[in-house]
């Protein structure tokens, strides 16, 4: 599957996954009250450096840093583009 963005070096482009609609005892959230996800998807990987090999791959699903990365805007969706190192670990 070929993707437009195509990250450099140790970069990772990410789609968030989205916030929790309701809370476990079933009250529904107002978009302000939802917390800002720190979980998503890997959509594309750079190819890496010397000093920095690629662990992660497309599909993964991610935990990060809250204020890492920049957010862009393609195809209508919204994508955060990161460091490697900012990813803190993946999840099964």
């Amino acid at each position: 599957m070929s993707f437009g963005i195509k990250p450099l070096a140790d970069r990772v482009v990410i789609k968030k996954l989205e916030a929790e609609e309701k809370t476990e005892s079933g009250l529904i959230l107002t978009g302000s009250a939802k917390e800002k996800p720190q979980a998503a998807e890997v959509v594309a990987v750079g190819p890496g450096t010397e000093d920095e090999k690629m662990v992660v791959k497309v599909g993964d699903h991610v935990v990060y840093s809250q204020y890492a990365g920049t957010e862009v805007k393609y195809g209508g969706e919204e994508y955060t583009i990161l460091n490697q190192r900012d990813i803190l670990a993946t999840v099964d």
